[in-house]
């Protein structure tokens, strides 16, 4: 996927969802299956002196009324996207501090692994930290997401760079 891509999905994006559809822009994220598309929701006005599990409820209750509401027009515009793309599109919100998916695709990844990787999987399913290899293996993933976040963004920064620069590049002709 191009940086030129997934900003042509963003700006579709923008000119297909409905006015006030969100508060704010929505962050699109989009990687070779999936595109997720997280929007701002207004906050829900809590009574003052509200606890945190009061504010958490109601902006829970927030997030599935807009689900609830908008779920004919999210699948439109799903539908032409996935055409359009490929890609199956997923939703959720952020509101409340909080961010709800709504969908969001599960996606099988292939992997060799050797002895010692997998004695590290098989320790993890051992111990009850997952239930399988694979909730395992997506366990250590979000561990290195968590504590790489840094290093992860800096790289992506870096490979955006890199697709920039190819874009300006010149064209080899074709025969």
């Amino acid at each position: 996927m191009t940086i030129n891509e997934s900003e042509t999905i963003r700006g579709w994006l923008t000119g297909r969802l409905p006015d006030g559809f969100f508060v704010g822009a929505p962050e699109v994220t989009v990687d070779r299956e999936e595109i997720t598309v997280v929007g701002p929701l207004a906050d829900p006005e809590s009574a003052e002196g509200a606890t945190d599990d009061e504010r958490a409820a109601a902006a829970s209750g927030r997030a599935k009324e807009f689900r609830e509401r908008t779920r004919e027009q999210r699948v439109a515009v799903a539908r032409e996207l996935e055409q359009r793309t490929g890609r199956r599109v997923s939703w959720g919100v952020d509101v409340g501090g909080r961010r709800v998916l709504f969908t969001t695709a599960s996606v099988p990844v292939m992997t060799r692994l050797r002895q010692p990787e997998r004695l590290v999987l098989d320790t993890l399913v051992d111990s009850g930290v997952a239930r399988s290899r694979s909730e395992a293996l997506g366990w250590c993933v979000k561990l290195v997401a968590g504590n790489a976040e840094e290093w992860l963004t800096d790289l992506r920064s870096a490979m955006e760079q890199v697709a920039q620069v190819r874009q300006q590049g010149p064209t080899v002709p074709t025969a």
